[in-house]
């Protein structure tokens, strides 16, 4: 009887050890985030470096938040990075689901050249790739533009190993009875091959998001016309208007962060299963 009993609050403890650790988890990751939220909401009269920090505002106001959308072009910085995520998001899904796979499913020479040199690029610092990559795209007369911001994007070898390992998961029987059927390469993949790979192609789905969303190095190095800024070059513009404003500074990276948060909440139940088929493949 006590050794049950003994087993019974072992299990409970552990199981609240457990909640007590992802709580802590939690709140590493939102704490910054419910300070930036604080921090916007703030008035001018509420300092916003007191210890220990003040996550209440009193009162909350919505000034910065005007401020931070009208001052700037915050609207047009907004709709660039939409007309963005529009494009560049489908058409690296599609890109890379076709470039994954051949190189998963079929023999031919040189595939594993093809596949090992597009994992190669993943070691590859991103700042390592600038110079070369802006030297062909200044060739191809693609600077200043959305074609020299789009097209180097559209697919990489992360994306790619994703899709290839999520093939790889799919029996060769499906394949072996579409060849019977006498449905072509093409319509295999588009039919067969495609569907059973939804949770991997959401997963990319969310990673092609944020990065999209998030792209700062590059929009900084190819486009000259600010008309042409994404929302994350719009927020360094807005930095350096407000300089030390930090409560306008928040409350417009605030406002980049609620589209990031509704795409991962909606997408969120794909985005486990899908990685976890990537892996498992």
């Amino acid at each position: 009887m006590k050794s049950k009993r003994s087993r019974r609050w072992a299990q409970m403890a552990k199981k609240w050890l457990m909640y007590l650790l992802l709580t802590g988890i939690a709140a590493i990751f939102i704490g910054p985030f419910l300070w930036l939220l604080s921090t916007a909401l703030k008035s001018n009269g509420q300092d916003v470096f007191t210890f220990p920090p003040s996550f209440i505002p009193r009162p909350p106001v919505l000034d910065q938040f005007r401020e931070a959308w009208t001052v700037v072009p915050f609207p047009r910085y907004l709709l660039n990075s939409c007309l963005l995520i529009v494009i560049m998001v489908p058409a690296h899904l599609f890109l890379t689901a076709l470039t994954a796979y051949p190189l998963a499913r079929m023999d031919f020479p040189g595939r594993d050249f093809i596949f090992y040199a597009m994992i190669g690029t993943m070691f590859l610092p991103e700042e390592g790739k600038l110079v070369p990559l802006f030297i062909i795209v200044e060739k191809l007369g693609m600077v200043d533009s959305w074609w020299g911001l789009i097209i180097p994007g559209l697919v990489g070898g992360f994306s790619v190993f994703l899709m290839r390992q999520a093939y790889l998961a799919i029996p060769k029987e499906l394949e072996e009875a579409a060849i019977i059927d006498g449905c072509g390469a093409f319509r295999i993949w588009w039919n067969i091959m495609l569907p059973l790979t939804k949770p991997t192609l959401a997963a990319l789905s969310v990673f092609s998001f944020i990065s999209v969303w998030n792209s700062f190095i590059w929009p900084l190095i190819i486009l000259k016309n600010d008309q042409l800024y994404p929302l994350a070059l719009g927020l360094a513009y807005l930095a350096g208007t407000f300089g030390d404003d930090v409560r306008t500074m928040a409350a417009g990276t605030v406002i980049s962060l609620v589209p990031v948060i509704l795409f991962y909440l909606f997408m969120q139940r794909y985005f486990v299963s899908g990685l976890q088929g990537a892996i498992k493949g």
